[in-house]
């Protein structure tokens, strides 16, 4: 499939102009948005169709508020003051999150130098079933549709899926955040420069299982940390104590091991790791080897041993995909892991991609963002992307 392009488009002055963004940004305790990397992200491809002359629709969806529902916790009010911010523009917003007559006059009535938002989609009950009827109310706000949301391209959402698959192929394209999100994974998919090595944490061997397959055909080496490695420790026999493991994966997660060594895959599990007593920032901790890993105690980072051995293995790499933290990173007592392994991958003069979401953020409270090739907004998508899938939301925007 080959995305179509944004710059096809003739868009003209005045036209209404659809834009599905990705602003599901993480929020701190006080409702305040904590990181705006997604937002900014976005930015290339709004300026590129205000500088047509377009009157731009921006639409997005913001944590997992129940349908149906307006929850001002979910609201996108604070989106709207930060995108005013970044484009020095006036962004108006509807009150409702239904598209009623208030939505549509606002959409045919924008005024020059403003930009309307509407309100979370997922407030309405037919963005996550793909409604059609909804997709078809949305579609009536512009003439062109352009989808520039990695991060949901994976599910089959009515803005993502349904909306698209209205408008023909002429009056709609992928944005230059999407495409350039696409060209990235489109190359370690197909022609990444060798030693080609993946680093994949995070905290259940389930979420990832087929991405683990999938890589294996592809990588040099497979580095495992974060909580499901403990799945692979006990699966190799180890004591991992109350450890986060998933039991009914331990079958597969021998059968990996064994795959790697099959390929000639070099496999790479911690070595030693960082226990607690308890799943609290105020725990007792120890730096224990994994041959003694405290009954009752919980393994929750990585430690200096196996950072030395993950950075000695991704020295001679000249392509690298990350995905998933090394330990609990939200807790700063088990964040080292994760932030040395972001600062090595920050120094390495291999290509460097790293997976949206969790890794993301680790990325970002490292300081290492401007030092990596690329760090995607998408984690669930990129990794659909690596299993080998057909996104829904690239497909309707594909030749």
């Amino acid at each position: 499939m080959k995305l179509l392009s944004i710059h096809k488009l003739e868009i003209k002055k005045n036209d209404r102009v659809f834009i599905r963004c990705d602003f599901n940004v993480p929020l701190n305790d006080e409702g305040e948005i904590a990181d705006d990397r997604r937002i900014r992200a976005a930015l290339a491809t709004i300026r590129y169709c205000l500088g047509k002359g377009a009157k731009v629709i921006l639409a997005s969806h913001l944590g997992r508020p129940k349908a149906g529902v307006f929850d001002k916790k979910f609201s996108l009010k604070v989106i709207q003051k930060r995108v005013g911010e970044l484009l020095k523009k006036d962004v108006i917003m509807p009150q409702n999150f239904l598209i009623d007559d208030e939505t549509i006059n606002m959409s045919q009535n924008l005024q020059h130098n403003q930009v309307l938002l509407l309100e979370n989609l997922r407030f309405n009950p037919g963005e996550t079933k793909n409604d059609s009827t909804f997709a078809k109310q949305l579609s009536n706000l512009a003439k062109f549709y352009i989808n520039d949301a990695f991060g949901v391209c994976h599910r089959e959402h009515a803005s993502v899926y349904a909306l698209p698959m209205l408008y023909s192929n002429d009056k709609k394209a992928a944005g230059l955040l999407l495409k350039r999100e696409v060209s990235f994974f489109d190359k370690i998919l197909k022609n990444p420069t060798k030693p080609y090595i993946a680093i994949i944490g995070g905290s259940k061997v389930s979420s990832k299982l087929n991405v683990l397959l999938s890589l294996l055909n592809k990588v040099d080496k497979l580095i495992i940390g974060g909580g499901m490695a403990f799945t692979f420790l006990k699966a190799l026999g180890y004591e991992i104590g109350d450890s986060l493991v998933e039991e009914n994966l331990i079958k597969d997660a021998k059968n990996i091991i064994e795959e790697a060594k099959n390929k000639n895959v070099k496999f790479y599990l911690p070595v030693d790791v960082v226990i607690a007593n308890k799943f609290e920032e105020n725990a007792l901790t120890q730096y224990v080897p994994i041959q003694e890993i405290t009954p009752k105690w919980i393994g929750l980072d990585i430690a200096p041993a196996t950072l030395t051995i993950f950075k000695e293995a991704i020295r001679d790499a000249q392509t690298i995909f990350w995905n998933g933290p090394m330990g609990v990173f939200e807790m700063e007592k088990f964040s080292k892991g994760s932030i040395s392994l972001s600062h090595t991958l920050a120094k390495s003069s291999a290509t460097t991609i790293v997976g949206g979401g969790d890794t993301g953020e680790v990325v970002s409270n490292a300081g290492d963002i401007d030092n990596m090739t690329f760090v995607s907004t998408g984690g669930g998508a990129a990794l659909e992307l690596l299993e080998g899938k057909i996104l829904p939301g690239i497909k309707a925007v594909s030749l």
